[in-house]
This record gives C-alpha cells, sequence and structure tokens, in this order.
C-alpha cells in the first residue's frame, strides 16, 4: 500500500490518547477507536507510522497489532482473556523440577527457585513444586489469588500478559516481566534455562537460535507495551 498521509501526530481526547494521520483518527484493525491510556503509548504508536517509507509495510506495525488486540479483544472480554491466561499458572514451568540428585535441578533451584520465591511473598500464595513431568494441581487459594491480580490489571497489560505467559510457558515469569523492574533478559533466559541446558551439552541449532531470537523480540515487545500503557 502507498502511503496516504504525511504526518502522524497524537491527541489527547478526554483524559486518553489517539494517533492523528494528517489530523485524522485512525482505528484498530476491528474498526473501533484507536484510543490508548497514555501519551507515551500513543506516540509509540506514531512513531510506527512515521516510520513508513513511501510503501506501507503492513508487516512493521507490531506495537499496533498488539495495542489493537488489546482493544478489539481483550477489552471485549476481559473475564475471557483471563481465564486464557490463568491455565499457565497451572502449569507454570518454574513449578517443574528434575529430580533431586541432577545437576540440572541444582540450575533450575538457583535460578527459579528465587522467582518462585517472591511471587509467593507478592501476590500471598503458595506453589506446588513437582519433581518430573507428571502434573499435579496448584492450590485452589493459589489460582484464585492470582485471576484476582490479572483481573486488576488494564487491557493492554492483559494483552501483554496473554503473550508472555505464551512465550515462557510461566504465567509467574510473564507477571514479573510486566512490572517496572523487570529484567527481560533475565526473565527470558529463566524460560528458556532448560533449552540452553541442552545447548551446552549437544550443541545449537541455528535454526533454533533463530527461533528463540524472534520469540525474544516478541517478548519485549509485550513488555514494552505494558510499559507504555502505564507511563
Amino acid at each position: 500500500m502507498k502511503r496516504f498521509y504525511k504526518e502522524a501526530g497524537v491527541e489527547e481526547i478526554d483524559g486518553q490518547w489517539r494517533v492523528l494521520l494528517d489530523g485524522r483518527p485512525i482505528r484498530t484493525a476491528g474498526g473501533r477507536a484507536q484510543i490508548v491510556p497514555t501519551r507515551a503509548l500513543a506516540e509509540a504508536l506514531a512513531a510506527e507510522w512515521a516510520a513508513q517509507g513511501e510503501q506501507i509495510d503492513a508487516q512493521s506495525f507490531h506495537l499496533r497489532d498488539l495495542a489493537d488486540f488489546a482493544i478489539d479483544a481483550v477489552a471485549q472480554d476481559r473475564a475471557q482473556t483471563v481465564r486464557d491466561v490463568l491455565p499457565y499458572a497451572e502449569t507454570d514451568t518454574l513449578c517443574y523440577r528434575g529430580d533431586p540428585e541432577d545437576a540440572l535441578y541444582q540450575r533450575q533451584l538457583a535460578v527459579w527457585e528465587p522467582l518462585l520465591a517472591q511471587a509467593e511473598q507478592r501476590y500471598d500464595i503458595r506453589f506446588a513444586r513437582i519433581s518430573g513431568v507428571l502434573h499435579k494441581p496448584q492450590p485452589a487459594e493459589t489460582l484464585a489469588r492470582l485471576e484476582t491480580a490479572l483481573a486488576a490489571e488494564n487491557d493492554f497489560a492483559l494483552a501483554a500478559l496473554k503473550m508472555l505467559s505464551s512465550l515462557a510457558a510461566s504465567l509467574v515469569i510473564a507477571m514479573a516481566a510486566i512490572r517496572s523492574d523487570a529484567e527481560a533478559e533475565a526473565l527470558w533466559n529463566a524460560a528458556n534455562l532448560e533449552e540452553d541446558w541442552q545447548v551446552e551439552l549437544w550443541g545449537e541449532d541455528w535454526e533454533a537460535a533463530e527461533r528463540r531470537a524472534a520469540r525474544f523480540e516478541a517478548f519485549k515487545l509485550a513488555i514494552r507495551l505494558a510499559a507504555l500503557a502505564r507511563a
């Protein structure tokens, strides 16, 4: 598509913000008004439009696509989004460890246990730790409190959490990632601890490395959306 505008800017509207292309507001992919909670997010969205050349690259609107998902999907059924995300706590990667006599277990303990302990303290919950891969239910009270915490997040944070949980296979990592003090690379490495262990043992496949790099970019994008939405 040929570029059809000269300038991209932002405008405040009733305490929220929207992107303007030559003074005209844009809409989401679903046809809704693209209204976002902060100027910082609106300016980041406008920057994607401003960065386009003579031809618009639809694949380059990464932040817009995720923001549109928050508006078109999450905001329309927040309860369903919470139901989609909560199961990642039930099967959280950080809770499934190797056997205590394994060397991998010691690394899992060193990297994963602090993250679990922080989440337990933050939300006043308790996770069950499991040795092996057989499923063990998490306490009902833990899931209930996490559900309440998820429901309290804004639409954009929930959109980010859905992506982060899927990428990390961990709600604990996802919820840590949207905090203002999050260290994206450390959390991503924690999510990929077992993969890294296998690479150390057997070497790395270049295609797998490319896939991981792409997934890390998506991980950072979701963190950025949540941060901009609370700025």
